[in-house]
């Protein structure tokens, strides 16, 4: 059930800015008043809740240990928990359809996609799916499609992990053997099949302009991974990619903002103070407002850490910094109904102690899905008006 009441005492940020207005809640939306009960949040502050672009920190829901998924559902629902605790109330779950086998394989997608399917009316948190398509793969190019129209997939990103220049010179690419035992195959037969989707790289372009074609008839989004140059930025915008997540290199984010494509950078790069391959600095590329969003990307606290990393750090104020995690996703999204804390939206909101800077309550669309510490008493201890 919906909640109905009036936050009070609170410093709530608004599309404007902070406030010590209340905030009511009605039917799942907020409205302008409310004749529920009162709830006093004072010393606490009201955020609008973090829409999350793109994130893969479910997989260890999926599979604690490699090869341990006999049940996709249980940890569809730990994951959609951890969504919870960590004020996370929209979710893009980035599932991988690669040569990598595992739990990126082409077998496990669709098995992950109909086990998601079944269960998606019992999660808390809305979640939406990512396809990431590994473009070397020709023979799968119908399969990306099938899979859209079948589980309505709305967005797909195209990446190349190959290793190109390893296998080029002839070498055998680093980590081979690794990645074989993670497939499921020996490390020759991995070798073998770099090198036939190495071979296929010149008839990539043709396919995936056909291909990206097909998806925006299907009113699909298309994205980018680890652009690295301009000229792979104007690529990607020719054939529809308007999305360029994790750019590498500011050359390619100064490119997709001339283009008005939109930008996504990695929230534990921005924690972590830099990119763990050397890549730029998220934080640098965003005081120099090339950054529309900042995602999860593998670790979900990240994206309420980055958010005061950029505060901390003096790159913005925190309106602008919680922007990123919460109305700026929701609009590359295209959520208009969630993202801001203003009459019509979806009440998607969290309480947090900003002291400790720890989330103690996640509501979306007016119903509770975490509570605890202080908000937690005062939810459950608020009298009727």
């Amino acid at each position: 059930m919906a909640l109905k009441l009036t936050i009070d005492g609170a410093r709530i940020l608004r599309p404007d800015g902070f406030s010590t207005d209340p905030l009511h809640v009605a039917d799942g939306t907020i409205v302008e008043e409310a004749p529920g009960r009162k709830v006093d949040l004072t010393g606490r502050w009201v955020l609008p809740a973090m829409v999350d672009i793109h994130g893969d920190g479910f997989e260890r829901h999926l599979a604690p240990r490699r090869g341990v998924m006999k049940d996709l559902r249980q940890g569809l629902y730990s994951a959609d928990s951890e969504l919870a605790a960590n004020g996370i109330t929209t979710a893009v779950f980035a599932q991988f359809y690669s040569w990598e086998g595992g739990m990126r394989s082409p077998a496990f997608t669709e098995k992950f996609l109909e086990s998601l399917s079944g269960v998606k009316a019992q999660l808390a948190s809305d979640i939406k799916v990512q396809l990431r398509f590994e473009t070397t793969m020709l023979d799968d190019y119908p399969q990306i499609i099938t899979l859209c129209d079948t589980f309505g997939i709305g967005y797909v990103v195209f990446n190349d992990h190959i290793p190109h220049d390893a296998l080029s010179k002839g070498k055998r690419p680093p980590r081979l053997t690794g990645q074989a035992l993670k497939s499921g195959r020996s490390p020759d037969a991995h070798l073998a099949l770099l090198q036939q989707l190495h071979s296929n790289r010149d008839a990539v372009p043709e396919a995936l302009h056909s291909l990206a074609a097909q998806l925006m008839q299907r009113d699909v989004q298309l994205g980018s991974h680890d652009d690295r140059t301009a000229d792979a930025r104007l690529w990607h915008h020719n054939i529809g990619a308007r999305i360029s997540e994790f750019p590498e290199t500011r050359e390619a984010a100064a490119q997709a903002r001339a283009l008005g494509d939109h930008i996504v950078l990695g929230a534990p790069n921005v924690v972590r103070g830099g990119s763990h391959s050397g890549n730029v600095a998220a934080s640098d590329l965003i005081a120099d407002g090339l950054c529309d969003a900042l995602a999860s990307d593998y670790h979900y606290p990240a994206l309420r850490q980055a958010a005061f990393s950029l505060v901390d750090g003096g790159v913005c104020a925190f309106p602008a910094a919680w922007h990123l995690v919460s109305a700026g996703p929701a609009a590359l999204l295209g959520l208009k109904d969630r993202g801001t804390l203003a009459p019509g939206k979806r009440a998607d909101f969290i309480v947090l102690d900003p002291d400790t800077r720890r989330i103690e309550a996640t509501i979306a669309a007016g119903k509770i899905n975490y509570l605890s510490g202080v908000a937690a008493q005062q939810f459950i201890s608020c009298d009727s008006p």
